[in-house]
């Protein structure tokens, strides 16, 4: 390690080999761009080093068909894998394309793919070759938005509850991997878009000229928001119940103690609540924080979630306005308000919408393995008190002593199911899981602890935990 904390191509992959805390099967995503490529070599010269290693590699490119070259250039990338004896397939992006948010869409997908090719390859973890270089522009673009417990990209992340994905160069530098390419006569493609001023990651890349933040500064932000993130779930155990599945209740004494702590807490749990892919910002939050400061009995809305603030505490449920309808389609899946995944096994079309929608299909009766209301949230959340985890079964407070406008306002934006016919061939055929919109389709390494309090709140399943073990006594 040079001073400055910056690691060599070969220093970051060695480090990241040894994290690993079991035999793996490492697939590597690479696009043909010197970052990727560079990963790969060095990933596989490590490799032959150790030969009796039980950790084995594959690639895939994924090909997302925006650009006439991006065929030819997984063609080269294959050409490669081969000639490194690594297996390799290439994923392409099909069907219509999105003519706003392309780059968030396209990132989707190509996760989606990876984890796809993973599977297929028996893969049990997928590496990416974000570098220092992307970490300093992200820190930059995120400092310009607010400093406000700012991080940057998390070296590890699960992706749609399936597979982690790792990045083991982000304390490495883009211009010595490009050295070591240059220097072994390996080729690259660069991808148009990086030179392309529109994004503004190239504006912020061509501003920052190779400096930025420090690893040191990077590794104490880094600290200090997983510190953060640990409070608040300690927060969670401590002063959280869900009733029913659908009411969140924060008890009295959870609503003082340390701001920044309340705020993490209350702004990530009102993301699931509410639905939301991300936590409420911090002009949200921070009103949020100031009512209850106020100490004033009533009410307020932010993130779609309605805070309703009581002599016994704080509940939050999800407001009824804006309960779109969903259809799913015969042997599909979708989200329905960014709060729970619905699983179509039939062979039917069917609707999901909220339980005080107006409707001309047919509820999907409930012996036909499909719940609604209250007896989804009993039946597939449960609670994290039952069977004496968290603070103890004598913390649910019964139905009848919760505040009953509260209650029915939670009731009335729980799901149901409708069908045209609701044939006994849907028996058990149609599931309602709970989804977090803020973390089930990507979980960094940063909000693992947060994720698993509330997992554990909600009763739901666990989240996987990263497969990488310690280095110099640290977490990876």
């Amino acid at each position: 390690m040079r001073p400055d904390g910056i690691l060599s191509l070969e220093t970051a992959t060695r480090r990241f080999l040894s994290s690993l805390d079991q035999p793996s099967r490492i697939l590597v995503a690479i696009s043909g761009g010197s970052d990727s490529t560079g990963l790969l070599i060095a990933l596989s010269d490590a490799l032959k080093a150790e030969p009796a290693s039980a950790i084995s590699l594959c690639a895939a490119t994924v090909d997302h068909a925006l650009r006439p070259q991006s065929a030819d250039e997984a063609r080269d990338v294959a050409a490669l894998c081969r000639s490194l004896d690594i297996p390799h397939a290439t994923k392409v992006w099909r069907g219509a394309k999105p003519k706003a948010g392309i780059m968030a869409a396209a990132r989707d997908a190509r996760y989606a793919l990876l984890a796809d090719a993973a599977a297929e390859f028996g893969a049990d973890i997928i590496v990416t070759g974000h570098t220092l270089d992307d970490q300093r522009e992200t820190f930059a673009m995120r400092g310009q938005r607010s400093a406000l417990n700012m991080t940057g990209i998390a070296d590890a992340v699960l992706f749609d509850h399936r597979i982690w994905i790792a990045r083991p160069l982000l304390s490495s530098l883009r211009a010595d991997i490009r050295a070591m390419l240059e220097l072994r006569g390996i080729g690259w493609s660069d991808d148009p878009s990086n030179e392309d001023t529109r994004y503004e990651r190239v504006r912020t890349r061509q501003a920052l000229a190779g400096e930025g933040i420090s690893v040191a500064e990077i590794e104490a932000m880094t600290a200090s928001r997983m510190a953060l993130d640990e409070a608040a779930a300690g927060w969670v155990d401590a002063h959280v119940d869900v009733h029913e599945g659908m009411l969140v209740q924060v008890g009295v004494a959870g609503l003082s103690g340390d701001r920044a702590v309340l705020g993490h807490g209350l702004a990530r749990l009102a993301a699931v609540i509410g639905g939301q892919a991300f936590a409420l910002g911090a002009e949200q939050i921070g009103a949020v924080l100031d009512f209850l400061a106020a100490g004033r009995l009533g009410r307020m809305t932010a993130g779609r979630v309605v805070f309703d603030l009581r002599r016994d505490g704080l509940y939050l449920a999800r407001e009824t306005r804006g309960l779109l309808p969903l259809t799913v389609g015969a042997g599909e899946r979708g989200v329905w308000d960014g709060r729970y995944l619905a699983v179509n096994g039939s062979g039917v079309e069917v609707r999901v919408v909220a339980a005080n929608a107006p409707h001309s299909l047919i509820p999907v009766p409930k012996d036909l393995g499909t719940l609604d209301s209250c007896d989804i949230a009993r039946a597939k959340l449960g609670h994290r008190n039952e069977g004496g985890e968290g603070r103890g079964a004598e913390a649910t407070l019964p139905l009848e002593n919760l505040p009953r406008s509260t209650l029915a306002r939670a009731a009335a934006a729980q799901p149901r199911i409708l069908a045209a016919d609701p044939s006994p061939d849907l028996a058990g055929k149609i599931e309602i899981v709970p989804y977090f919109a803020l973390y089930d389709r990507f979980l960094t390494r940063l909000d693992v602890k947060f994720a698993a309090s509330l997992a554990a709140a909600f009763g739901t399943r666990p989240y996987p935990k990263p497969p990488l073990g310690l280095i110099d006594g640290k977490t990876i």
